[in-house]
Protein backbone atom coordinates (compact mmCIF):
# COMPACT_ATOMS: atom_id res chain seq x y z
CA UNK A 1 0.00 0.00 0.00
CA UNK A 2 2.75 2.64 -0.98
CA UNK A 3 0.38 5.63 -1.57
CA UNK A 4 -1.38 5.22 1.90
CA UNK A 5 2.26 4.85 3.74
CA UNK A 6 3.17 8.41 1.25
CA UNK A 7 -0.43 10.21 2.41
CA UNK A 8 1.28 10.07 6.08
CA UNK A 9 4.06 12.09 4.91
CA UNK A 10 4.25 15.64 5.31
CA UNK A 11 3.61 17.64 2.42
CA UNK A 12 6.09 19.96 2.24
CA UNK A 13 5.73 23.64 0.89
CA UNK A 14 8.11 24.42 -2.23
CA UNK A 15 8.43 26.60 -4.88
CA UNK A 16 7.95 24.50 -8.32
CA UNK A 17 11.56 25.81 -9.33
CA UNK A 18 12.85 24.17 -5.96
CA UNK A 19 11.07 20.76 -7.26
CA UNK A 20 12.26 20.52 -10.26
CA UNK A 21 16.53 20.72 -8.96
CA UNK A 22 15.53 18.12 -6.25
CA UNK A 23 17.56 14.85 -6.71
CA UNK A 24 15.53 11.70 -7.32
CA UNK A 25 15.89 8.95 -5.40
CA UNK A 26 15.36 5.98 -7.37
CA UNK A 27 15.54 2.06 -5.51
CA UNK A 28 15.13 -1.05 -7.28
CA UNK A 29 14.45 1.18 -10.16
CA UNK A 30 11.44 2.80 -8.58
CA UNK A 31 11.14 6.01 -7.73
CA UNK A 32 11.24 6.37 -3.66
CA UNK A 33 11.63 10.34 -2.79
CA UNK A 34 12.99 13.45 -3.81
CA UNK A 35 16.18 14.78 -1.94
CA UNK A 36 15.24 18.00 -1.13
CA UNK A 37 16.71 20.58 1.08
CA UNK A 38 17.90 17.57 3.22
CA UNK A 39 14.25 16.43 3.21
CA UNK A 40 13.56 13.14 1.73
CA UNK A 41 10.01 14.47 0.15
CA UNK A 42 7.76 12.72 -0.57
CA UNK A 43 4.42 14.87 -0.44
CA UNK A 44 4.21 18.99 -1.78
CA UNK A 45 2.43 21.83 -1.31
CA UNK A 46 2.43 24.38 -4.46
CA UNK A 47 0.88 27.18 -5.40
CA UNK A 48 0.25 28.41 -8.66
CA UNK A 49 -1.63 29.31 -12.02
CA UNK A 50 -2.87 26.64 -14.24
CA UNK A 51 -0.96 27.28 -17.85
CA UNK A 52 -2.25 24.31 -19.69
CA UNK A 53 -4.84 22.11 -19.65
CA UNK A 54 -5.24 18.35 -21.49
CA UNK A 55 -7.62 15.95 -20.99
CA UNK A 56 -8.79 12.85 -22.05
CA UNK A 57 -12.42 11.40 -21.05
CA UNK A 58 -12.02 8.35 -23.27
CA UNK A 59 -11.98 4.77 -22.02
CA UNK A 60 -8.35 5.42 -20.32
CA UNK A 61 -9.15 8.28 -18.74
CA UNK A 62 -6.46 11.06 -18.35
CA UNK A 63 -5.96 14.85 -17.23
CA UNK A 64 -2.78 16.69 -17.19
CA UNK A 65 -2.72 20.47 -15.81
CA UNK A 66 0.70 22.75 -16.13
CA UNK A 67 1.48 24.46 -13.22
CA UNK A 68 3.70 27.64 -12.99
CA UNK A 69 4.28 29.61 -10.32
CA UNK A 70 7.09 32.01 -11.55
CA UNK A 71 9.75 29.88 -10.86
CA UNK A 72 9.13 27.18 -12.82
CA UNK A 73 6.48 24.74 -14.16
CA UNK A 74 5.48 21.42 -13.25
CA UNK A 75 3.07 19.05 -14.34
CA UNK A 76 -0.37 17.79 -12.24
CA UNK A 77 -1.81 14.13 -13.81
CA UNK A 78 -4.70 12.29 -12.78
CA UNK A 79 -5.91 9.00 -13.97
CA UNK A 80 -8.68 6.93 -13.98
CA UNK A 81 -11.52 7.87 -11.53
CA UNK A 82 -9.16 10.79 -10.46
CA UNK A 83 -10.36 12.07 -14.17
CA UNK A 84 -13.59 14.02 -12.71
CA UNK A 85 -12.29 14.88 -9.48
CA UNK A 86 -10.02 17.81 -11.08
CA UNK A 87 -12.19 18.12 -14.65
CA UNK A 88 -13.28 21.55 -13.10
CA UNK A 89 -10.00 23.32 -12.56
CA UNK A 90 -9.20 25.27 -15.89
CA UNK A 91 -6.53 27.49 -17.55
CA UNK A 92 -6.25 31.44 -15.49
CA UNK A 93 -6.90 29.72 -12.77
CA UNK A 94 -4.72 30.00 -9.60
CA UNK A 95 -4.51 27.32 -6.94
CA UNK A 96 -3.30 25.43 -4.09
CA UNK A 97 -2.47 21.78 -4.75
CA UNK A 98 -1.59 18.88 -1.99
CA UNK A 99 0.05 16.16 -4.03
CA UNK A 100 2.65 13.01 -4.19
CA UNK A 101 5.37 13.46 -6.03
CA UNK A 102 6.00 11.09 -9.23
CA UNK A 103 8.94 10.46 -11.24
CA UNK A 104 8.56 8.62 -15.06
CA UNK A 105 10.62 9.18 -17.98
CA UNK A 106 12.96 11.63 -16.68
CA UNK A 107 9.92 14.29 -15.26
CA UNK A 108 9.20 14.92 -11.51
CA UNK A 109 5.27 15.68 -11.67
CA UNK A 110 2.66 15.45 -9.03
CA UNK A 111 -0.43 13.16 -8.84
CA UNK A 112 -2.74 15.30 -6.90
CA UNK A 113 -4.85 14.88 -4.13
CA UNK A 114 -6.16 17.93 -3.53
CA UNK A 115 -6.83 21.11 -5.61
CA UNK A 116 -8.43 24.01 -4.21
CA UNK A 117 -9.23 27.55 -6.01
CA UNK A 118 -6.93 30.61 -4.59
CA UNK A 119 -7.25 34.09 -4.48
CA UNK A 120 -4.32 35.33 -7.37
CA UNK A 121 -2.88 37.14 -4.71
CA UNK A 122 -2.35 34.16 -2.63
CA UNK A 123 0.73 32.91 -5.12
CA UNK A 124 2.27 36.32 -3.88
CA UNK A 125 2.33 35.68 -0.28
CA UNK A 126 3.74 32.04 -1.15
CA UNK A 127 6.27 33.27 -2.70
CA UNK A 128 7.29 36.12 0.26
CA UNK A 129 6.57 33.42 3.23
CA UNK A 130 9.19 30.47 1.24
CA UNK A 131 11.54 33.38 0.46
CA UNK A 132 12.04 34.05 4.44
CA UNK A 133 12.80 30.55 5.28
CA UNK A 134 15.07 29.84 1.99
CA UNK A 135 18.58 28.12 2.84
CA UNK A 136 20.74 27.01 -0.19
CA UNK A 137 19.68 24.07 -1.54
CA UNK A 138 23.04 21.43 -1.52
CA UNK A 139 23.39 21.07 -4.97
CA UNK A 140 26.84 18.76 -4.24
CA UNK A 141 26.14 15.76 -5.77
CA UNK A 142 24.29 17.76 -9.03
CA UNK A 143 27.13 17.94 -11.91
CA UNK A 144 27.74 21.14 -13.95
CA UNK A 145 26.94 19.20 -17.04
CA UNK A 146 22.65 18.99 -15.48
CA UNK A 147 23.05 22.98 -14.70
CA UNK A 148 24.45 23.41 -17.99
CA UNK A 149 21.68 21.30 -19.59
CA UNK A 150 19.32 23.04 -18.00
CA UNK A 151 20.25 26.86 -18.90
CA UNK A 152 20.70 25.37 -22.75
CA UNK A 153 16.70 24.36 -22.21
CA UNK A 154 15.85 27.43 -20.65
CA UNK A 155 17.65 29.20 -23.57
CA UNK A 156 16.13 27.36 -26.35
CA UNK A 157 12.18 27.91 -24.63
CA UNK A 158 13.03 31.46 -25.08
CA UNK A 159 13.67 32.06 -28.25
CA UNK A 160 10.11 32.62 -29.18
CA UNK A 161 10.21 35.59 -27.04
CA UNK A 162 13.57 37.19 -28.38
CA UNK A 163 15.84 35.69 -25.51
CA UNK A 164 15.70 35.17 -22.01
CA UNK A 165 17.43 38.21 -19.06
CA UNK A 166 20.57 36.58 -17.39
CA UNK A 167 18.73 37.09 -14.03
CA UNK A 168 15.54 35.13 -14.87
CA UNK A 169 17.73 32.16 -15.63
CA UNK A 170 19.65 32.66 -12.35
CA UNK A 171 15.69 32.70 -10.28
CA UNK A 172 14.90 29.81 -12.57
CA UNK A 173 18.15 28.06 -11.73
CA UNK A 174 17.23 28.45 -7.77
CA UNK A 175 19.71 26.48 -5.45
CA UNK A 176 22.47 26.45 -7.96
CA UNK A 177 25.27 28.86 -7.28
CA UNK A 178 25.20 32.26 -9.37
CA UNK A 179 28.72 31.80 -9.56
CA UNK A 180 28.35 28.58 -11.07
CA UNK A 181 25.52 29.58 -13.53
CA UNK A 182 27.62 32.63 -14.61
CA UNK A 183 30.30 30.65 -15.38
CA UNK A 184 28.24 27.64 -17.50
CA UNK A 185 26.88 30.70 -19.71
CA UNK A 186 30.61 32.42 -20.13
CA UNK A 187 31.61 29.18 -21.53
CA UNK A 188 28.17 28.93 -24.02
CA UNK A 189 29.04 32.50 -25.35
CA UNK A 190 32.69 31.57 -25.46
CA UNK A 191 31.81 28.38 -27.69
CA UNK A 192 29.84 30.04 -29.49
CA UNK A 193 26.53 27.95 -28.62
CA UNK A 194 24.63 31.49 -27.33
CA UNK A 195 24.91 34.94 -27.80
CA UNK A 196 24.29 38.05 -26.47
CA UNK A 197 22.33 40.60 -28.46
CA UNK A 198 22.32 43.33 -26.16
CA UNK A 199 23.57 43.39 -22.26
CA UNK A 200 21.67 41.20 -20.11
CA UNK A 201 20.04 39.03 -22.84
CA UNK A 202 21.47 36.20 -24.31
CA UNK A 203 19.77 33.86 -27.59
CA UNK A 204 20.35 30.07 -28.42
CA UNK A 205 22.63 30.33 -31.65
CA UNK A 206 22.89 26.50 -31.51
Amino acid sequence: MPDEQFKRNIAYKFRIGNIIGGNPLIENERFVSLDLDGKKVVRVNVVGSIVDKYESGGEKKFLSLTLDDGSEQIKLKSFGDDFSRFSWVSQGQTVVVIGVLRYYNNEIYISPEIIKEADPRYLLIRKLELEKEAKPIPKAEKSLSSVKDRIIDLIKNAETTGGINLDKIIISLNGSPPESINGEIQKLLEEGIIFEPRPGIVRWLG
